[in-house]
Order: C-alpha cells, then sequence, then structure tokens
C-alpha cells in the first residue's frame, strides 16, 4: 500500500503496527533496495515499511506487499524524527530498523524466524538487541565501482574491538560498551569520530516516551546494553554496503581507495554460522 507520506500513514496504516515484529527499511538511493526488502521478508517479520524517495521502482510483486511511505531520508534527523513517530504509534510492538543494501542475519536464521528470536528474547525479560553493523564490500571496485555486489561480497574477518562507553561523569556505563571495526576503522581518516562505531540497537520493543537518538542509542539507557545482569543475550548482526557506498561515492576518499580487500578479507557466504564463527554475534541462552 502507498501512503501520502508519514502522516498520512500514522492516520490511516495503523493496522499494519497492531503486531509486530515490524520491519522500517530506509531507502537512502536506488542500491539493491528489492533485494533488502525481500531479505527481511523472509525473515518473517510481520510487516515491512519502506521508508523512501519517489522516484524509486518497484515491481508490483513487491510494491503491493508492503508500506511504501514517501520520505526525505538524507534530510538531517529524518530517520530518527521517523523512528521516534512509529514509536510513539506502536507501544509493545517488536521494531526494527535499517537502510537500503543491509541485511539482517540473527543466530539460526536459516531455520528460526525473526518472531521466534524474539519471543525467546522477550522471555528473557529483554527489550532491545544489540547488533553489529558488519562491513560488506565488494572484491573488485573496477568491476563494481560502487562496491556492491551480493555475489563478491567481502568482509573483514578481524580487526573488531569494543571500549567502555562513558557517562556524563566519564565513568564507565554499566553493562554498554561501543564497538568498532571494519571499514570504518581502516579508513577512520574519511569518518567523522562520531560514525565510527559499529554497534546499533536496530530491533527494540517500542513503549511510551521511548527515543531514538542521533548516535543510533535510546533514551532509556537499559535497551542500550548488550546482556542483562545475570548472563550473555542474543546479539545480532546487519551485514551492511553502507559504509562502503558511502567511501567510493564520497570525493573526498573514493580516488583515494582502489580496493577495499585486504590480507583479513574473507568472502561472505551469507550464512549466520559465518558471523557466529567470526564472533560478530552470539546466541547467548538461546539453543
Amino acid at each position: 500500500m502507498r501512503y501520502n507520506g508519514l502522516t498520512d500513514f500514522l492516520s490511516t496504516g495503523a493496522k499494519a503496527l497492531a503486531k509486530g515484529p515490524v520491519a522500517m527499511i530506509f531507502v537512502e538511493d536506488l542500491i539493491e533496495v528489492e533485494s533488502t526488502i525481500t531479505h527481511h521478508q523472509n525473515a518473517g517479520f510481520a510487516e515491512v515499511l519502506v521508508f523512501a524517495p519517489d522516484v524509486l521502482e518497484l515491481p508490483d510483486a513487491i510494491e503491493n506487499t508492503i508500506h511504501r511511505i514517501p520520505y526525505a531520508v538524507a534530510r538531517e534527523g529524518a530517520l530518527q524524527h521517523a523512528v521516534n513517530k512509529i514509536i510513539d504509534a506502536a507501544p509493545g510492538i517488536w521494531l526494527y530498523y535499517c537502510f537500503n543494501a543491509e541485511y539482517l542475519f540473527h543466530p539460526f536464521c536459516e531455520t528460526r524466524s525473526i518472531g521466534e528470536l524474539l519471543a525467546f528474547h522477550t522471555e528473557e525479560r529483554r527489550n532491545s538487541v544489540l547488533t553489529y553493523v558488519v562491513d560488506l564490500y565488494a572484491d573488485d571496485l573496477s568491476h563494481y565501482p560502487n562496491a556492491v555486489s551480493l555475489d563478491h561480497a567481502y568482509l573483514d574477518k578481524s580487526g573488531y574491538y569494543a571500549l567502555g562507553r562513558p557517562d556524563a561523569d566519564g565513568n564507565p556505563r554499566e553493562r554498554q560498551l561501543e564497538f568498532f571495526g571494519g571499514l570504518r576503522w581502516r579508513f577512520e581518516e574519511h569518518i567523522p569520530p562520531a560514525r565510527r562505531k559499529i554497534d546499533r540497537i536496530s530491533i527494540f520493543r517500542a513503549k511510551k516516551g521511548l527515543k531514538l537518538r542521533p548516535d543510533h542509542t535510546f533514551s532509556d539507557e537499559e535497551y542500550n546494553t548488550f546482556a542483562c545482569p545475570w548472563h550473555n543475550n542474543i546479539t545480532v548482526a546487519i551485514a551492511s554496503f553502507r559504509t562502503a557506498k558511502a567511501l567510493k561515492s564520497n570525493a573526498g576518499s573514493t580516488f583515494e581507495i582502489s580496493s577495499f580487500k585486504w590480507h583479513n578479507s574473507t568472502q561472505f557466504n551469507w550464512s549466520s554460522q559465518q558471523l557466529l564463527d567470526l564472533g560478530l554475534m552470539e546466541p547467548g541462552q538461546w539453543f
């Protein structure tokens, strides 16, 4: 279904938020939009909201299965504004957000749906899921100048690390870490410091008063924790071409990067087991 904008969706499309989990896909450009939508539909999301410019054209087979919301994603603060509006309209519903050319993976996703994961996570009394945004990149930039190729996707198999997240007084916050690695670490001279971390709370349960902040954390600090106080919890990963696309489309970096591959690159096989083996997500107590 197509709407006239976010306000129209919130007033006429409320039934799409009646049952979760609901995926929100923010379209920044026209690269791999269809594959992003299809991937998340196959993951088991009950509804998919697509925030996209009018110039995006989709096959009817996809267009008829999504909620299409015209939206200027590139506008400053646009993501936070839309997500927070959806939060206000869907208390108690599990929500997820990502950008185009990003693909969610969770432990055992080949045989277990996102709904099954969140049912278990709810029993664990958790309202958010820590997500690692794992950079993907094409192996040959002469053949794939925008750095995107699903069939020739690579990722870094090492080079990831975490630092404590300080509070206003400089003390580390309890059960909160900031994670780094991938292209944002290797090419950090081209990435503003505020955008270098790779952690995101991409899956969360909406509640009254909850707000997403510009750094992909939430106003409720418990939502920003990686685990409960008793044991480790499930974490998930988003395999993302977003940073590679940005580095190759930005005039300040594109001519300085001839390849993203290095000695710690490995081909991505599009499986949850590979991400588990690399330590880029974990099943917690879910077996």
